[in-house]
C-alpha cells in the first residue's frame, strides 16, 4: 500500500532507466543517484550490451556515454532510437561542438559534458520523463495549417499522416504551433521548450534541423519552419485553433 501511495504521489517513481558507461566509477555514482530518486536502474558497460539490453527491458530513458568500447554511443543511440522513440541523455567528455552535435543528430534529447553534477543529471532525467506523461491541459487538440496535435497523447499528424517525434521534438513543435507566425530566438526557445535559462544553443539548432526533416517537403528549402536571419525561427502556418 505504501508503494502504491508513493507511485500516486510521484508518477515518475519506478520508471526504468538504462545507464551505459564503461567508467565503473561514473556508472556507480549515476546509478546510485537515480535509484535514490526512485528509479529502477540497470547498467551495462559497452555498446553491444546497451543495444541488446534496451531491446530486452525497454527502458523509459537511457543515460548513454558517447565513448564506448565496441559500438560508440552515437551508433548505439541510432540503433536504440530506430526501435522506438525512447528518450536519450548523452554523456560526453568531448568539448568540441561537432562532437556534441553528433549525439543530438543521432536522436539524443539532451546531453551533459563530463564532469557533471549527478544531481543535475537527475533533474534532467525527471524533466524529460515528466514531459512524456499525459498532459492535462484546457486544450486537448491544436489545429494549425495542415498540422493536428493531440496534447494528451502527444501525437502530431501532418496532412493526416502521423509523424514520429522525440519528446523534445514534440515539445518544440507544440510550442511553435501555439505561437504561429511569431519569431523566437534560440535563447527564447531554449527557455520555453527546454526550460533552461542558459545552455548550448546548438541544441536548438539541431532539433530545428531534425524537425524540418520530418515536416518539410524539402528540408533544404523550408516553407513552414523558417529562419529569420539574425533573429531566430518562425512557424509559418495559419492561426492555431484549440479545442
Amino acid at each position: 500500500m505504501a508503494t502504491d501511495l508513493l507511485a500516486l504521489s510521484d508518477p515518475l517513481r519506478g520508471r526504468r532507466i538504462l545507464v551505459v558507461d564503461d567508467d565503473a566509477t561514473v556508472s556507480e555514482v549515476v546509478c546510485s543517484y537515480l535509484r535514490s530518486a526512485g528509479f529502477i536502474v540497470e547498467s551495462v558497460a559497452d555498446g553491444v550490451s546497451a543495444v541488446e539490453t534496451a531491446a530486452r527491458i525497454r527502458p523509459d530513458l537511457v543515460v548513454l556515454d558517447r565513448m564506448l568500447p565496441g559500438i560508440d554511443g552515437v551508433e548505439v543511440c541510432r540503433r536504440i532510437r530506430a526501435d522506438r522513440p525512447v528518450p536519450v541523455i548523452m554523456l560526453t567528455a568531448l568539448r568540441e561542438e561537432e562532437d556534441r552535435i553528433d549525439g543530438l543528430e543521432a536522436g539524443a534529447d539532451d546531453y551533459l559534458a563530463k564532469p557533471f553534477s549527478p544531481r543535475e543529471l537527475v533533474l534532467r532525467v525527471k524533466s524529460i520523463l515528466r514531459r512524456s506523461l499525459p498532459e492535462f491541459s484546457p486544450e486537448s487538440t491544436i489545429d494549425a495549417g495542415e498540422f493536428h496535435l493531440d496534447v494528451s497523447s502527444r501525437r502530431v499528424t501532418l496532412r493526416g499522416n502521423p509523424i514520429a517525434l522525440t519528446i523534445r521534438e514534440f515539445d518544440l513543435i507544440a510550442f511553435l504551433l501555439k505561437h504561429p507566425r511569431q519569431v523566437f530566438s534560440r535563447e527564447e526557445l531554449l527557455r520555453a521548450v527546454w526550460g533552461w535559462e542558459f545552455g548550448d544553443l546548438s541544441t536548438v539548432t539541431v532539433h530545428v534541423r531534425r524537425l524540418r526533416e520530418k515536416i518539410e517537403r524539402d528540408a533544404a528549402h523550408p516553407t513552414v519552419l523558417n529562419t529569420v536571419w539574425g533573429v531566430g525561427y518562425r512557424f509559418d502556418v495559419e492561426s492555431a485553433v484549440t479545442s
